[in-house]
C-alpha cells in the first residue's frame, strides 16, 4: 500500500499541560488557559494541549445542571465568538502559540459535542475536532462527532483525538493514513486509570510512528478526581516528557523531524500495511 510520506522541514516545539479547572467556571478557566498558555511560550513552546473540557472542567453534574452557561457556542463555520475566552485568545496572540484547548461546544443544529477548540497565533478560535469516541454516560450529555481531523501548524500535520478516541487503535492509524506526524489528545483520566493512562498513547505512537501529545486533569473531588501524568512521545512510543500524578505541570519538547524519518525508515508498520490485513480468515478447529 502506498502512502504519502512527508517530512517536516524544522522541529517544533510543544507542550503538554496538566491542571485542574474549576467546575463551571468557563471565564476563570479560560484566564488559567491563558496563564498556561504564556508559560507554555515562555518555555519555548508554539503548540500548547490542554485537557479535555478544560473551559468547563469535566464534572458531568455540573455539565447537566447548567448547559446554557457551560456551553460555548459555534457558528455554522465552527467560528466561536464567546467573550469569555478573550484572555486565551490574547495569550495566544502574545506568546505566538498555537492552543488546544477542552471546551463543551453547542452547533448551530442543537448538537452539544466534546470538542478540541484551536485557538490560533492570530487569536482567532474554532472547533477543530468534536470528539467522536463517547465514554460511558458521556452519551446522555453530548453528541458524537463525525468526522477526524488533522491541524497544520508550520509544515506539521497533527491528527487531533480527545481522551477515549486514544483507545481505539484505528483512530490514531487514521490519523497516520492522512500523513499526520504527530496525534494531539486532550484528555481527562480518572484516578485508578493510570496502567492505561500510559500504556494507550505510547501504543498510539509505536503503532503509526509518530509523535504523540497526550494531556491530562489533575486533582479534584472524587469520583471525578483525576490523575495527570501528562506526557509528550516519540514515534517509537518513548517518554519524552512526563509529569506526574498530582501537581499542575506546563512541559515541553521538542518534536524533531530527523527523528521521524529515521523511525519510519527503520520501523515500516505503515509501508507494509496490507491493504485488507487480516482477511480473509479461515476457522479451522484445534
Amino acid at each position: 500500500m502506498t502512502l504519502p510520506r512527508t517530512v517536516p522541514t524544522a522541529p517544533l516545539s510543544v507542550a503538554t499541560v496538566q491542571a485542574t479547572p474549576t467546575p463551571g467556571d468557563v471565564a476563570g478557566n479560560a484566564v488559567a488557559a491563558a496563564d498556561l498558555v504564556r508559560q507554555a511560550g515562555e518555555l519555548g513552546a508554539r503548540v500548547a494541549v490542554l485537557p479535555e473540557l478544560f473551559l468547563c472542567a469535566y464534572h458531568p453534574p455540573t455539565l447537566a445542571a447548567d448547559p446554557a452557561g457551560t456551553d460555548v457556542a459555534a457558528d455554522p463555520a465552527g467560528e466561536v465568538a464567546d467573550p469569555r475566552l478573550d484572555p486565551l485568545r490574547a495569550a495566544a496572540r502574545e506568546a505566538g502559540v498555537t492552543a488546544l484547548v477542552g471546551a463543551a461546544a453547542r452547533h448551530p443544529d442543537g448538537r452539544r459535542t466534546i470538542a478540541a477548540l484551536v485557538v490560533d497565533r492570530a487569536g482567532a478560535v474554532r472547533v477543530g475536532y468534536d470528539k467522536q469516541q463517547l465514554w460511558g454516560d458521556e452519551r446522555e450529555l453530548f453528541s458524537a462527532g463525525g468526522r477526524g481531523a488533522t491541524l497544520l501548524v508550520d509544515d506539521w500535520r497533527l491528527g487531533l483525538g480527545i481522551c477515549y478516541d486514544g483507545c481505539f487503535p484505528e483512530h490514531g492509524r487514521a490519523a497516520a493514513l492522512d500523513d499526520a506526524h504527530g496525534y494531539l489528545c486532550p484528555s481527562g483520566y480518572l484516578a485508578g486509570s493510570e496502567h492505561r493512562r500510559d500504556l494507550y498513547y505510547a501504543a498510539r505512537a509505536l503503532d503509526n510512528t509518530m509523535f504523540v501529545v497526550f494531556s491530562n486533569a489533575v486533582g479534584g473531588a472524587d469520583p471525578w478526581r483525576f490523575n495527570g501524568g501528562a506526557a509528550i512521545y516519540d514515534p517509537q512510543g518513548r517518554v519524552l516528557a512526563r509529569a506526574g500524578d498530582d501537581g499542575s505541570a506546563v512541559l515541553v519538547a521538542t518534536l524533531d523531524p530527523a527523528v521521524l524519518a529515521a523511525t519510519r525508515a527503520a520501523h515500516s508498520m505503515l509501508a507494509d500495511r496490507l491493504p485488507d490485513q487480516g482477511g480473509p480468515r479461515v476457522s479451522m478447529s484445534g
